[in-house]
């Protein structure tokens, strides 16, 4: 009984956590792993419950006008084809490294959003331009390849991206952040689905709970806005930070 309620507990936070300002895979991993879930099987468990996440916080979005679909339509696509080459891609690199160049990156990304203030604060998104178009393309390929054979800061990386390249305020792209997440989530589920590394008994719960606290935490994003988003955004990237130095120490 106390694993259950623990696993509500916890999905319910990274849920609602993850569909402001992404990192939820921060509390939800460990969450699975101290409940006796054998790694492999965390890996893919999470990835189902946070798919039924994204779903949720992503409608939730898309309802309130935040989304830009014209925009997403076009690097959707390049998200697939990455995610699904990053799952398949044997890299050369090894896990160690990678955790440092994220690290360094984070750090590069937080540090400069701490000190600009008015970053993401006010949405100054104008058109899709050819040379916009061009960099999201660049970015959702790039992160799909990521998120499919690595993951972590995939959110904050696309969120930076999106408020960089198109000018959004936090709040917005935050949202469309949900629906390049989700796509490469689903792409990547559904090898590990194909692989039998996901405890659907586990799984189905998580969801749930996952489900209902991303719904939350998109609702409260969108009445706060960006002010609130932002600060989330800041202790997430950190905590990420924090817990890739200490999986490269360890």
């Amino acid at each position: 009984m106390f694993a259950i309620i623990f696993l509500c507990i916890g999905g319910f936070l990274a849920a609602f956590v993850d569909s402001i300002a992404g990192g939820g895979g921060l509390i939800s991993m460990p969450v699975l792993m101290a409940i006796g879930v054998p790694v492999h099987l965390a890996i893919g468990t999470n990835k189902f419950a946070a798919s039924a996440g994204c779903i949720s916080s992503a409608y939730r979005y898309a309802k309130s006008g935040k989304v830009n679909n014209d925009l997403l339509k076009k690097l959707v696509p390049f998200t697939i084809v990455g995610s699904i080459l990053g799952v398949r891609c044997v890299l050369s690199i090894s896990e160690d490294i990678l955790n440092v160049l994220v690290v360094v990156m984070i750090l590069i990304v937080a540090i400069y959003t701490f000190t600009s203030k008015n970053l993401g604060q006010e949405d100054n998104f104008e058109s899709i331009n050819n040379k916009n178009l061009r960099l999201g393309m660049l970015m959702a390929f790039i992160m799909g390849f990521y998120d499919g054979f690595f993951g972590p800061g995939t959110g904050t990386f696309l969120t930076f991206g999106f408020i960089k390249i198109y000018g959004y305020d936090f709040l917005h792209a935050s949202a469309n952040t949900k629906i390049l997440n989700l796509t490469s989530n689903i792409t990547s589920l559904l090898l590990f689905m194909i692989n039998g590394q996901v405890d659907y008994k586990i799984a189905i719960v998580f969801a749930l709970v996952m489900i209902m606290g991303a719904y939350i935490g998109a609702k409260v994003a969108i009445k706060k806005g960006s002010k609130m988003i932002k600060p989330i955004f800041l202790v997430m990237a950190l905590f990420m930070v924090v817990k890739l130095v200490y999986q490269t120490l360890v």
